[in-house]
Order: structure tokens, then C-alpha cells, then sequence
């Protein structure tokens, strides 16, 4: 009964954020967390920016040029991972803040209770996006101009010209480069998932599953991803370079 009550919480809490987080057409990644030590560290931001990017948001590095359409800094949403204070778990959430530093939407927290911190954070990053798919972002078409102080000065709408033809701005959107490793690869189990192997043997791959049986958190060398099934094909995602890659692998379960 306390879950289903807490189900319906998060379903209207999440419900009444939707409505706000719609009036924002982009969002803005650092390129740090301030629990980490380094950029990027674990991948976590490069992650943060794939799942916002999954789930249809625009997204940006705080650290890179944006077209100018997005210009308006009040217009943008900044997005931010928060590190909860856990012992033997780590917790995760996500939250976006607009130019105020008002929390206009905050994530259940991502659990993990995995001892290396890349696969702890990873596997509790993607848990706490789960609040954030279930938003089903949408930009609603008009925003909200504020001053910095909060204050709301007009609410601006797209104009419809019958006229003249509108052209759609071209997004800085990441390229899929498609690639397969024709290698069999054994599925060995694990605690958590499996670990896959070629014929030497020779471990070639790390997956951990998620409560999503056709997806796997995966880690290849010092690369992270998703291990996803589509079109009966085992297809390994991940970012490199600011570049979406898939990658075709065959494997056997």
C-alpha cells in the first residue's frame, strides 16, 4: 500500500513539473559535477546529455557554442546531478533549475548498490532518468520570458505566417556512425549481468542489466554504453568525441 501511495506521488509530482519543464526548449549540461573531481569523470555528463538527448531534449555543454535560437538564457533549463549522502548506496538525482536557481523539475533518486564507481554511477544515473523519460518532454511552443530577478515580463507564442515559409533550425545533433564486430561473443553470467567473452577466452565486455530486459548498462575497456536489442540485433551505443556510435555485436546468451 506505502508503495502504491508513493507511486501515485511521484506520478503527480512528476505530472506538475511535465507542465513546466515543456515551456523550456533547451538544456544545459556542465561539463562538471561538483561531487566529482574532474570533468567528465566516469562519463557521467557525456551519459547525462545522451539520456537527455534519448529522451528528445535539446541539450548543450555549458562549455560549447549553441545556435542561436537558444541565445535567451532565461529560456534554458541547467541541468545538475546531486550526489546523496548514503551509506553502502549510492543515490543519485537530477535536477533542473532555470535562470534563478528555482528547482523547476528534481528526479527520484537512482540507487546503486555496486562497489565500483563506475558502474554505481552509472546504473544510478540511469535509474533516476527514469523520472525524467516518464516527463514525455514535448516543447509546448511558447516560453516564458523572466528577468533575472524571477519576474515574468510576457509570454511569447510562434508567430503563424500563412505566407512565408518558416524553415526548421538545424540542431547540433549528434551523427550515427554504424559499425559491426563480426566476433561471436560468449554471454558468461555474473551477479549483476554478464560478462562477454571471444574464443580465447577473453573478457571483451561488461553489461549489467537494468529492469529493462532488451538493455544492458555495458562497459568495453574504458568505453561506457548501453548493450540494446533492436530489429533482433544486440546493438552496443555510446558516445565518443561528441559522436553517437552503434555498433552491431553478435552474442550469445
Amino acid at each position: 500500500m506505502k508503495k502504491q501511495f508513493l507511486l501515485i506521488v511521484l506520478f503527480v509530482v512528476s505530472y506538475t513539473y511535465s507542465q513546466s519543464v515543456n515551456d523550456y526548449k533547451a538544456f544545459i549540461v556542465p561539463v562538471k559535477y561538483d561531487f566529482l573531481k574532474g570533468e567528465n569523470q566516469y562519463r557521467l555528463n557525456t551519459l547525462t546529455k545522451f539520456n537527455l538527448n534519448k529522451a528528445g531534449f535539446n541539450s548543450f555543454y555549458s562549455n560549447e557554442s549553441i545556435p542561436v535560437e537558444f541565445n535567451d538564457r532565461c529560456g534554458l533549463l541547467y541541468v545538475d546531478v546531486v550526489k546523496e549522502n548514503s551509506f553502502l548506496t549510492t543515490k543519485l538525482t537530477i535536477t533542473m533549475r532555470d535562470c534563478n536557481n528555482k528547482i523547476i523539475f528534481q528526479s527520484a533518486a537512482g540507487k546503486s548498490k555496486e562497489k565500483e564507481y563506475q558502474v554505481a554511477y552509472t546504473e544510478a544515473l540511469n535509474e533516476a532518468f527514469q523520472s525524467v523519460y516518464n516527463l514525455q518532454y514535448k516543447y509546448s511552443g511558447q516560453s516564458i520570458t523572466k528577468t533575472e530577478s524571477g519576474s515574468e515580463l510576457e509570454v511569447s507564442k510562434p508567430v503563424s505566417n500563412p505566407v512565408a515559409k518558416i524553415e526548421k533550425p538545424v540542431l547540433n545533433t549528434p551523427k550515427i556512425i554504424s559499425k559491426t564486430d563480426a566476433t561471436l561473443l560468449y554471454a558468461q553470467p555474473t551477479a549483476n549481468g554478464y560478462q562477454l567473452i571471444d574464443s580465447t577466452p577473453k573478457v571483451i565486455m561488461k553489461v549489467f542489466s537494468t529492469s529493462n530486459k532488451g538493455c544492458y548498462i555495458a562497459v568495453k575497456g574504458d568505453i561506457q554504453g548501453v548493450l540494446i536489442l533492436k530489429n533482433n540485433e544486440w546493438v552496443f551505443e555510446y558516445y565518443q568525441n561528441d559522436q553517437l556510435w552503434s555498433e552491431t555485436v553478435a552474442v550469445k546468451f
